[in-house]
């Protein structure tokens, strides 16, 4: 997520709004499963952040929908992102070409 984005939204008891509207659901993906999806962030040059939500303390439902073109299942968020859900915000590194680099937070997290 944009850096700034999540700014605007941090004091909102509730958030997504826009990417309901958009997509019906909000995008997001498992720890294990970030370096998969984060080539589609490379050319933002914005600052970019990870928020980290847990599922237990989300209010809106949940599904783990199939990619059709991998197979793989990644986690959709099917109402509004409640602000207690969400448990840190890291930021998204980048090394000198773009590429995304794992956060120290995730090193004990095995890529799948």
């Amino acid at each position: 997520m944009k850096k700034a984005t999540l700014e605007k939204r941090k004091d909102l008891d509730f958030w997504g709004e826009e990417n309901l509207e958009m997509d019906g659901f909000i995008h997001c993906c498992t720890i294990p499963y970030l370096w998969r999806v984060a080539h589609t962030f490379q050319d933002i040059s914005e600052p970019l952040v990870i928020v980290c939500i847990d599922e237990k303390r989300l209010q809106a439902e949940v599904r783990y929908d199939e990619d059709h073109r991998s197979g793989r299942r990644y986690p959709h968020i099917y109402g509004l992102v409640n602000r207690e859900a969400v448990v840190s915000v890291l930021p998204y590194l980048k090394d000198e070409n773009g590429h995304y680099q794992k956060n120290d937070a995730f090193m004990a997290t095995e890529d799948e």
